[in-house]
């Protein structure tokens, strides 16, 4: 239990003991989002700067009651944006509503159907965010090129997609995934696509550092037993992980009870 004490998160510099992070949009109001953030046990919440109240709308309910920055790290993602551009300004004003906030999770989509990332303005917008300071974690494509490419760029943290974001499909590739994660050394954690804790149990076990969700919990039936799930899998992969799994045999089985020593027949 010693290696789990130790075996923390760490990104951008600062270490967290929850592999989990949330998003905090879909939920019925704040005080649910908060409810289930606390039942994840998560350190890191996401916040979609164009769609969530964090101060830019005087008189309207700001989640930063709910959530004060002084409990929980904020990461202000810039989802509903299609250019670089736009994806740029968008967390510029999040650094000036976060008093200086660096840590920004960017993702650049490619059309409003798949909710694809587009790869080619992702990278442009991450050169962009990193000259100008920011810790970018970066939501991608599971291609192990083009996360190499946003790793040499100077993004913090790689964050592909398992399967489509909201569509609760689970890892549809995840060989793709475990050669991003032998070829980058920045933390490499799902964002999209998982569906419930089976789904993030296995992305741990091939070694992800995290995983980011957001409708797998909000959408659930229960939400805040979700949460309590989608933590206990977490933590569940990530042992295993660590732990590392007996080697696959193909017809070659092997019992569990020792062999020798057995009383022999006597006929």
């Amino acid at each position: 239990m010693e290696m789990m004490m130790n075996d923390e998160l760490i990104v951008a510099g600062k270490h967290y003991h929850s592999r989990l992070l949330i998003g905090t949009g879909k939920y019925k109001d704040f005080t649910e989002t908060r409810a289930a953030i606390d039942a994840s046990g998560a350190q890191i919440v996401t916040v979609a700067i164009r769609r969530t109240n964090i101060g830019q709308k005087a008189g309207e309910p700001s989640l930063l009651d709910y959530l004060p920055p002084s409990e929980f790290t904020y990461l202000p993602n810039t989802a509903g944006c299609y250019t670089a551009d736009d994806a740029v300004r968008t967390l510029r004003l999040a650094r000036e509503l976060l008093d200086g906030h660096s840590l920004v999770k960017l993702e650049v989509l490619g059309d409003p159907h798949t909710l694809y990332p587009n790869v080619i303005e992702t990278i442009a917008a991450a050169k962009t965010l990193v000259k100008e300071g920011f810790d970018v974690m970066v939501y991608t494509s599971d291609d192990p090129i083009i996360a190499k490419q946003l790793e040499d760029v100077g993004c913090c943290a790689i964050m592909p997609l398992a399967s489509l974001i909201g569509s609760g499909m689970g890892i549809l590739n995840p060989w793709n995934l475990q050669i991003i994660i032998d070829t980058v050394k920045v933390p490499v954690l799902v964002d999209a696509g998982v569906g419930t804790a089976s789904d993030a149990a296995i992305a741990m076990e091939l070694g992800c550092a995290g995983i980011l969700m957001n409708t797998a919990i909000a959408g659930a039936q229960n939400p805040i037993l979700m949460a309590s799930a989608m933590k206990k899998a977490v933590e569940a992969g990530r042992e295993a992980f660590l732990a590392g799994r007996m080697p696959k045999k193909l017809y070659s089985a092997s019992p569990s009870s020792p062999t020798s020593g057995m009383i022999e027949r006597i006929d």
